[in-house]
């Protein structure tokens, strides 16, 4: 292995990490933050960081040369992510335990595919239906607490929005394959076409600005952490190595940990039923990779 791919690997694990910790973030802050309220807060933190990625030299100038109509499309773009995804989200994450939650999120890559499929016009192989149904028989067994075959959800509001964040995400990844734009530029964009429209919500909603210190700490530390640093370190990792199936199977490695903390910081009981779907869950993506592999 090489420097660099060293060094991938390093960074590509230093995200992978970061994004371990963000559903019991998730999961704690929303004790003392409505959904609004955590997003608007990690919004503006994580807009701040990124302000100061792109007011380096060559970000500025990057910037400056996109044209009107770019700039516009990013944000108005913002107002699906970070704005709608992470509204819906938040409120997955208050209506279901954070470990289900979190193993329901991860399906995001099998919603990628089939939204996707007919978007940009990519065939859908029989082995990548294959994937999805293995991927969402796991959201059954989550989504009944182990009993699928009775069809019955235990909280199918908080499901339904869960699986609702996966197709937000998907269409979010899917417009920007159609913008060129340099990912850290199009992200700052997109966080300051939301803020606007999230502290708007605030007003509109009455909710306080009131906080809780615990609150605000975990409000920080998703916008700073989960919209931020890791984002810049896991596109730092992509380009830094010659292999971008190897890194993005980190992303394997995420939720085991993820489990592991929701267990011994949020002092949630870890359901067999979440165990055995979410293994279905990423056996459907490993699926994937191996049918999409060239």
């Amino acid at each position: 292995m090489t420097v660099n791919e060293r060094r991938a690997i390093q960074l590509g694990l230093g995200a992978v990490m970061l994004w371990s910790t963000v559903a019991t973030a998730f999961s704690l802050s929303l004790r003392y933050l409505t959904p609004l309220q955590l997003v608007t807060v990690a919004t503006a933190v994580s807009w701040c960081f990124l302000m100061i990625r792109v007011i380096r030299p060559e970000q500025r100038r990057a910037l400056a040369g996109l044209t009107p109509r770019a700039k516009l499309a990013c944000l108005l773009i913002g107002w699906v992510n970070p704005g709608l995804y992470y509204l819906v989200l938040f409120a997955a994450y208050d209506q279901l335990p954070a470990q289900e939650a979190m193993a329901i999120n991860y399906s995001w890559g099998i919603t990628l595919a089939l939204v996707a499929a007919p978007l940009l016009k990519q065939r859908l192989t029989p082995g990548a239906l294959l994937a999805a149904c293995v991927s969402y028989a796991g959201i059954i067994i989550i989504a009944t607490r182990g009993e699928p075959f009775s069809m019955n959800f235990a909280q199918p509001v908080g499901v339904g929005l869960a699986l609702l964040s996966t197709l937000i995400w998907s269409l979010y990844w899917v417009i920007n394959t159609r913008l060129p734009i340099d990912p850290e530029i199009s992200l700052f964009l997109n966080f300051s076409g939301a803020l606007p429209l999230l502290l708007s919500l605030m007003w509109m909603n009455g909710e306080s600005w009131q906080m809780s210190s615990a609150g605000l700490a975990g409000a920080v530390y998703v916008g700073l952490f989960e919209m931020g640093i890791a984002f810049v370190l896991w596109m730092a990792a992509m380009k830094a190595t010659r292999s971008a199936l190897r890194i993005s199977s980190l992303i394997f490695l995420s939720p085991p940990v993820s489990l592991l903390l929701i267990w011994f910081i949020a002092g949630e009981p870890l359901r067999l039923s979440t165990l055995g779907g979410l293994a279905l869950i990423l056996g459907g993506l490993w699926l994937q990779r191996r049918v999409e592999r060239p």
